[in-house]
């Protein structure tokens, strides 16, 4: 069959490209927009220098199951070597159209997609494979390494055997791969030996004669280290067992272990970060808009639908040069902070040596929400299987319609739910006064018949936020406190700084203006790196953290003694859904550890009322994951979050109990009952609690038997014992 007859170019909307006759949509530039859109993702696969996604699309034959693959194009050399060479996404396409000509088996190709821009994305499409296994896992297995994954059931020397067969089969094809690593073979099961299946192939080079050398280079990047192993593999290369002094032999132990020791390198490299993160090296997601055309340099941030977060397009130099010529703003900000930190350590030091010392109850377990239009009804269950009751819906000021947040705040009220809202800005706002007042009239108005407590400004220290200075904030939150004041037991919340950047807390907190008073100091206190909660930054873990920012809270000329985090949560590696970058990504297992031991230290120590985990429904970081056909998975997160609530809302934390290093028991009695939360930084930890357990409960809420004796082993995962 003549390649055009399984291909057809297509052309539209600042896109072009080819796609597979078979599987062509009615509308396929439509189809494929919505494809090449992250949002569409059903999954993350690879989140790197390139962003590999699966995703369903819709055929005249129905759903079918694909990944796609985006290649960035930024920065000159790669707009050059697009120009001159093609895109990786073309390069790509051709090989995958080539390996279909020779029968050699890749996932089935099924669309080439090109941006009209030079600097654009370009994305390769192919058919999800079922159930495919990396030989990756068949080598970690070989080498008896823990936790090797899913593999087919192989006798080592004959795959070994197949793989080089397989390889030879490339080169016989004319195909010099130059990637043929264990991360780019995939086995499918299918009957006596696995089918073979090769993907990322964009540095491939077809119509090649190789020679013994770069034949040899070639197949080198799979790690067959043990001569029986190595003459399995060259006997299904070569068709016999080269002899061990003949060059075949030596030249491919050479190559593998030069490969081998590269890779080490590079991992210590990377373990020592001396590479540069590829959102540095790469620029910013290619779904983000660019900054509007004439805009200022204070004026370059827009909104990323994906991370629901502003994106700042102004780079290091032009933010360090707007830095400078507000110079002497940051300069007053520093003899504020510099006039108050006496007293503020004062008193940190004070709470630190009182802390734990009286008992705290704990009713302050918070969830954030935006309404979700998708499945609200879905949406709403969620919440009221959450069990908890207080709640914080961020507003969006800059929109024209709020029928759907004031939809979702009505229904939640009339179930009894304590609203709070929060007022974030963009820049088009803090530059317009005006527009700012009339929004947070409407707002005001529309919601404080559902809450009376109102959040003003959204991580004010981040000029992506549209804040560059804290006059600027000032006269933001001036303008909202004159408006929203004028209704009966209104409660204004802020600065909202995020991070643990206690001088902008302290700086604002102290700024002599009329009219800039808090009822509660609120934080978004994330963790730095986002890495576990009892991490150390300048000295200081999340319990300090809080001791210091309450310390601000009871020393300051412009707020109360009460203090809030009203927002925090762990990313996952979820490509440009999540709101950090990949290296500090972590795990849905780990967010759910980290999420209950940050709500037990922060709300126990007494120094917070309230902690709202932003947010529940959100891929990249919330409680649950939105799935293609509109229901909500709850991930590990929802499930910690609900036993938390579940097991000790309303308990009073009576105080820490006697453990090892690294290990934690927080002890609380509720309804004349004692529950001892145990946990350690490393799994294979041991403790004893000061009695029998009558019943424990994991993290996510399943009873487990309870252990004999006092003696229990503790993991990160928190687990909860009733003792009786």
């Amino acid at each position: 069959m003549r390649e055009t007859d399984l291909f057809e170019t297509f052309a539209g909307r600042g896109l072009y490209g080819e796609i597979a006759r078979f599987h062509r949509p009615d509308d396929v530039v439509a189809e494929i927009e919505r494809l090449i859109d992250p949002a569409s993702a059903t999954a993350t696969i690879h989140w790197g220098r390139n962003y590999l996604y699966t995703a369903d699309m819709t055929t005249p034959d129905g759903v079918v199951p694909v990944v796609v693959k985006q290649f960035r194009n930024q920065g000159w050399r790669k707009k050059l070597e697009r120009r001159f060479r093609g895109s990786k996404a073309t390069r790509s396409w051709r090989v995958a159209k080539e390996l279909l000509r020779t029968g050699i088996e890749t996932p089935e190709p099924i669309a080439l997609v090109e941006s009209d821009r030079l600097d654009g994305p370009s994305f390769f499409i192919a058919r999800l494979l079922e159930s495919p296994c990396e030989v990756r896992q068949f080598f970690r297995r070989l080498n008896h390494e823990p936790d090797p994954g899913r593999f087919p059931d192989v006798e080592p020397l004959a795959f070994l055997e197949q793989l080089g067969r397989h390889a030879r089969s490339l080169h016989d094809a004319g195909i010099v791969y130059r990637d043929l690593s264990m991360g780019n073979v995939l086995a499918i099961s299918d009957g006596p030996e696995p089918v073979l299946s090769v993907v990322d192939f964009n540095r491939a080079r077809i119509h090649q004669q190789p020679g013994v050398y770069r034949r040899t280079r070639d197949i080198c990047r799979q790690p067959v280290v043990e001569p029986e192993h190595r003459a399995a593999f060259l006997k299904g290369y070569w068709g016999k067992v080269p002899s061990r002094r003949s060059l075949k032999w030596r030249l491919f132990g050479l190559s593998v272990d030069a490969y081998i020791t590269k890779h080490v390198v590079k991992r210590w490299l990377r373990s020592h970060r001396l590479r540069r993160q590829h959102a540095h090296r790469d620029g910013h997601h290619d779904h983000i808009p660019p900054a509007p055309e004439r805009a200022g340099k204070r004026d370059l941030a827009v909104w990323d639908h994906l991370s629901d977060q502003p994106h700042q397009h102004a780079g290091r130099w032009s933010k360090l040069g707007i830095r400078l010529m507000d110079s002497p703003h940051h300069a007053a900000d520093f003899a504020v902070v510099a006039a108050s930190t006496p007293r503020i350590w004062t008193r940190f030091r004070k709470l630190q040596r009182e802390l734990h010392a009286d008992p705290v109850v704990i009713d302050g377990i918070g969830i954030c929400l935006r309404p979700w239009d998708d499945n609200p009804e879905a949406h709403l269950s969620a919440v009221e299987a959450l069990g908890l009751k207080k709640i914080l819906i961020r507003l969006h000021p800059w929109q024209t319609n709020h029928d759907t947040e004031e939809a979702l705040a009505a229904e939640l009220h009339s179930r009894g739910y304590d609203l709070t809202f929060a007022l974030p800005q963009i820049r088009d706002l803090v530059t317009d006064l005006p527009r700012w007042r009339a929004a947070v009239e409407e707002l005001g108005a529309r919601f404080a018949p559902y809450g009376t407590r109102f959040q003003i400004g959204q991580a004010v220290n981040r000029s992506k936020w549209g804040i560059w200075s804290r006059n600027e904030y000032v006269r933001l939150f001036r303008t909202a406190a004159e408006v929203l004041r004028r209704i009966d037991g209104i409660e204004l919340l802020g600065p909202a700084v995020i991070d643990f950047e206690f001088q902008i807390t302290a700086a604002v907190a102290n700024h002599r203006a009329e009219g800039l008073d808090f009822d509660i100091l609120a934080s978004l206190l994330y963790v730095d790196r986002r890495g576990a909660p009892e991490n150390r930054q300048l000295g200081f873990n999340t319990i300090d953290k809080v001791l210091l920012l309450k310390a601000i809270a009871e020393t300051s000329r412009n707020t109360t003694s009460r203090s809030w985090i009203t927002e925090v949560n762990w990313p996952l590696a979820e490509g440009p859904h999540s709101p950090a970058g990949k290296t500090v990504a972590v795990s849905e297992e780990a967010q759910a550890d980290y999420l209950v031991r940050y709500y037990l230290e922060t709300l126990a120590s007494g120094a917070v009322e309230r902690v709202y985990w932003w947010r529940m429904v959100a891929r990249g970081y919330g409680l649950i994951a939105p799935e293609p056909d509109g229901s909500l998975h709850r991930r590990p997160s929802w499930h910690a979050l609900k036993t938390l609530n579940d097991e000790l809302d309303g308990a009073t934390f009576t105080g820490c109990l006697p453990s090892p290093e690294d290990t934690f028991l927080y002890r609380f009695a509720r309804k004349g009952e004692t529950v001892v939360v145990a946990w350690s930084l490393r799994a294979g930890g041991a403790a004893d609690l000061p009695g029998p357990v009558r019943r424990a409960v994991t993290r996510d809420g399943a009873e487990i038997k309870p252990p004999k004796g006092t003696a229990v082993t503790t993991t990160p995962s928190p687990v909860y014992y009733l003792l009786g």
